[in-house]
């Protein structure tokens, strides 16, 4: 019985050999299953040569660049019965020795510029980490062909369902990051299989370290498909990637969905090879869906909905309800529980279409932050409900709706505004690219609505007329009262807006 998810690279190489399992389109590489299979066998035999150990924990911290290196990382730590701790390569050097601290890294496999630069000023806190660069030495590692071994066959160091596979630090839009804790028996959804291969492509730009990146390492495969990787987002590519390599279905985020729907090439491509098109990290604002949906007239466009914490839970709809059900990510699939409660009775569970925050439950699959039994014991029920932090609403039919995070809600004078509805009518207006709404303080109402936008290019914005704009479509009091015209909206890896560091 192959009960550990790296088990399906195996099953790939053994039945499909020369398939393509994943192509950096950037970098013009690929892997086939057998290679990918040999390559980690042969890095996961190494780390247990060198003294890895099962629940040791090896951090991966690798550039977008070095993607076909990451994925071979990945199971050949699992190989080694080791924890993998995917590393944003963005943190500041703070960030990093808290996270790699936290974890107690045993590991850590980067470049050689990277390790050089960066690990010099933390290993004295972070202890002395074996560290092993993919592209040559650097004064302080081993390059990564010292540490593989001569033997490609198949390796796995014993472990159980209840062991740590990874630790996944959240992303930290509202501050330092929190580890995951991913064990083997819930780190996925689908189950592996003996499955044909159609070579069929599935093109994103996720980085792995994120939750959504790292479930595309598996997926593809188990789905039959071929991973099709776009380090670094640019529309013009995505646009032209997707008419070379007629990829079957493709996974974009909100913003990068806002990009590709005001590209000048985006009604004339040739897009014709999707069938499935699928948003996740954040609401697809309406307009950008019926966008999508106009254009790609045979594709399914959905906009899913998950977490790090919740593990593999998601949601589904069908074509038919995508433009019926305006913003609704579907209905929970089982295992995966949804209920909604008052945020400020937590006991009361609330009426169809009445907000409230978003609790879920996967029976025998709840996660749990590494180390940290204090927050644990916040974020989770004792009976295994998560606190999303989210605020939405479930219709009659059970079909889940967003309405943001429970901080983007502002209270102006008693009256409670959800930060997406005002996004949403900005973003119609012509001239604005994207849009971001917070509260900032007010000496009497509490609370007031700031929104912060980005033009199109040659757009001229004026404040005046999009307040003006907005006047004509919200409600008085969820106008924004201050508009600001920003060159671009800070934003984590994966795409999801930064609200916290605005120059509020």
């Amino acid at each position: 019985m192959n009960d550990l998810q790296v088990d399906q690279l195996g099953i790939m190489a053994r039945l499909h050999p020369h398939g393509v399992g994943y192509a950096d389109l950037d970098a013009n590489m690929s892997l086939t299953f057998a290679e990918w299979h040999a390559r980690s066998n042969r890095l996961g035999r190494g780390l247990t040569e060198r003294g890895i150990t099962k629940g040791d924990r090896v951090a991966i911290h690798l550039p977008a660049d070095r993607f076909l290196d990451w994925i071979v990382a990945y199971p050949a730590i699992h190989k080694a019965g080791a924890v993998a701790v995917p590393v944003n390569t963005r943190l500041t050097a703070r960030e990093l020795t808290t996270i790699l601290g936290h974890a107690g890294v045993r590991a850590v496999i980067s470049t050689a510029g990277i390790l050089a630069s960066t690990y010099p000023d933390i290993t004295h806190t972070i202890g002395d980490p074996l560290l092993i660069s993919v592209d040559g030495a650097a004064d302080n590692s081993l390059p990564i062909d010292a540490v593989l071994s001569d033997d490609d066959s198949s390796h796995q160091v014993p472990v159980e369902p209840g062991d740590l596979a990874d630790i996944m630090y959240t992303s930290g839009t509202t501050g330092m990051p929190k580890g995951v804790a991913v064990r083997h028996r819930n780190v996925a959804l689908l189950p592996n299989g003996e499955i044909a291969f159609s070579g069929n492509g599935w093109l994103h730009s996720s980085p792995p370290f994120t939750f959504a990146g790292i479930a595309f390492i598996y997926n593809p495969m188990k789905m039959g498909m071929t991973g099709l990787y776009q380090g670094r987002f640019d529309a013009g590519r995505w646009i032209a990637y997707v008419e070379e390599h007629r990829p079957q279905a493709t996974f974009i985020v909100p913003s990068f969905a806002q990009l590709l729907v005001n590209h000048p090439r985006w009604e004339s491509a040739d897009l014709s090879s999707l069938e499935l098109v699928s948003c996740g990290s954040a609401p697809l604002l309406p307009d950008t869906l019926f966008r999508l949906c106009d254009r790609l007239a045979n594709a399914t466009v959905t906009n899913g909905y998950g977490m790090t914490e919740a593990g593999p839970a998601f949601c589904a709809i069908g074509k038919e309800d995508v433009l019926k059900r305006i913003g609704s990510v579907g209905q929970p699939m089982p295992p995966m529980e949804v209920r909604i409660v008052d945020p400020d009775t937590p006991d009361r569970h609330v009426s169809p279409r009445e907000h409230g925050e978003i609790h879920i439950r996967l029976p025998g699959r709840q996660r749990e932050y590494y180390h940290d039994p204090e927050a644990t014991a916040r974020t989770w029920t004792p009976d295994g409900w998560l606190r999303s932090g989210d605020l939405g609403f479930l219709d009659e039919d059970g079909f889940l709706y967003i309405a943001g995070r429970m901080k983007d809600v502002i209270i102006r004078g008693g009256n409670n505004i959800y930060a997406t509805d005002v996004e949403g009518v900005l973003i119609e207006h012509p001239g604005i690219l994207e849009a971001a709404v917070v509260g900032i303080p007010h000496p009497v109402l509490g609370e007031d609505v700031a929104a912060f936008v980005v033009a199109l290019p040659g757009a001229d914005l004026d404040p005046a007329h999009i307040e003006a704009f907005c006047r004509d479509r919200l409600t008085d009091y969820k106008c924004p009262r201050r508009i600001t015209v920003v060159d671009a909206l800070p934003r984590n890896p994966t795409g999801k807006v930064l609200k916290h560091q605005l120059p509020i």
